[in-house]
């Protein structure tokens, strides 16, 4: 029983490395100055959301008065709630948050064990 919670203890340390270098490099990328760098990361942070905005656009298309633009509206909407299931928008700081509940998830876990 004592080399099962070993062989855990063990695991949960390399969890934890593996955790703390994805950190590292990620704070290391926040900080590097090149300008396509500096774009991609602006990127980053502020996720484009293109199922929201063809959501909208079938909105509008469909309380438009004329009669064609309903279906055409209508189509939209769909394809934008599909669009926004496929692609979440979901930022760097979104990692970076989730990163840290999982450090705390595990120190939390190691704690009780030992």
């Amino acid at each position: 029983m004592e080399e099962h919670y070993k062989k855990s203890i063990r695991r949960i340390k390399k969890i934890t490395e593996s955790v703390n270098r994805r950190a590292e490099i990620y704070s290391g990328i926040a900080k590097l100055d090149d300008r396509g760098t500096a774009r991609s990361m602006r990127v980053l942070q502020k996720a484009p959301s293109p199922g929201k905005k063809m959501q909208k656009i079938g909105l509008g298309l469909v309380l438009a008065p004329e009669p064609v633009t309903i279906p055409i509206g209508i189509a939209l909407m769909a394809a934008g709630k599909i669009l926004e299931k496929k692609y979440n928008s979901s930022t760097i700081i979104d990692i970076g948050h989730e990163t840290k509940n999982t450090i705390g998830t595990i120190k939390d876990i190691k704690d009780t064990i030992n």
